[in-house]
């Protein structure tokens, strides 16, 4: 528990030292307002799943759950491994997967109040996405987002051990984004996917990382069960790979003199 705590706040203190910066990445994230004015419309001069203030709501959530869940650990891994610094990170008696965890979760709480600020903003331009969430759902889909953070860290960072063979493990992340953006339902629900693509969908991580969480909180009826053993089987699936590659990686990466 020191360590947690001495961690976030050595980090905290570093990223409110780039508070600009965190708020161009917040904005950066925006994607879903955009497209929440895009499927709005549509809903109202179409027959749809969801309503317009459905929608609204759920891609308010799909960008409270993105800036919730972002991670950027494989450009840092990447360097590390590139630039040598990973060795001295092997010097400390802290495995770096805890490491990059606690900058991501200090990064989170630095990024806190520009998130609120964008939400309020949101509220003023879509009055329709006003909603107030019942207490059992949100405090669900608050726990899945958890959940889908810890998932997609677990993720990246699996692929941020292919850096010790390859170099190029930002490469392989770019494949799985796009992956993500689409499946993920960034882009669109799922409820408007045709259903052989959300039945493929929904056997992949991707859902489970902004679908379902957002859908959570938006107060919307969720099939859940499903959900829940998918992600625990990708979790492990991905806990798994990420120590094997890391035990072969460190052998690896010691036989080229680092």
């Amino acid at each position: 528990m020191r360590k947690a705590k001495t961690l976030l706040a050595v980090y905290l203190a570093y990223m409110l030292e780039y508070r600009a910066e965190l708020f161009l990445w917040a904005l950066a994230g925006a994607l879903p307002l955009i497209l929440l004015g895009v499927w709005t419309e549509a809903a109202r001069g179409g027959e749809f799943a969801l309503s317009p203030g459905e929608f609204a709501r759920y891609f308010l959530m799909v960008f409270l759950v993105r800036q919730a869940t972002v991670v950027w650990v494989v450009w840092e891994f990447e360097r590390d491994v590139v630039e040598g610094r990973l060795s001295f990170r092997l010097l400390r008696p802290l495995d770096p997967f805890f490491d990059h965890l606690a900058a991501h979760v200090a990064e989170r709480l630095a990024r806190l109040p520009f998130v609120v600020l964008l939400t309020l903003l949101f509220f003023w331009l879509f009055p329709e996405a006003r909603f107030v969430p019942e207490p059992g759902p949100f405090l669900l889909g608050f726990l899945f987002t958890l959940l889908a953070f810890l998932l997609r860290y677990l993720m990246q960072y699996t692929t941020a051990m292919l850096t010790f063979f390859t170099e190029r493990a930002v490469s392989v992340e770019e494949v799985f984004f796009l992956l993500y953006l689409f499946l993920s339902g960034t882009i669109a629900p799922l409820e408007v996917f045709p259903e052989p693509l959300r039945t493929l969908a929904l056997l992949t991580p991707f859902p489970y990382l902004v679908y379902l969480p957002a859908a959570l909180l938006a107060g919307q009826k969720v099939d859940l069960f499903p959900g829940v053993w998918v992600m625990l089987f990708w979790g492990v699936a991905f806990l798994l790979l990420w120590r094997l590659l890391w035990r072969m990686g460190l052998r690896h990466y010691s036989s080229q003199g680092a």
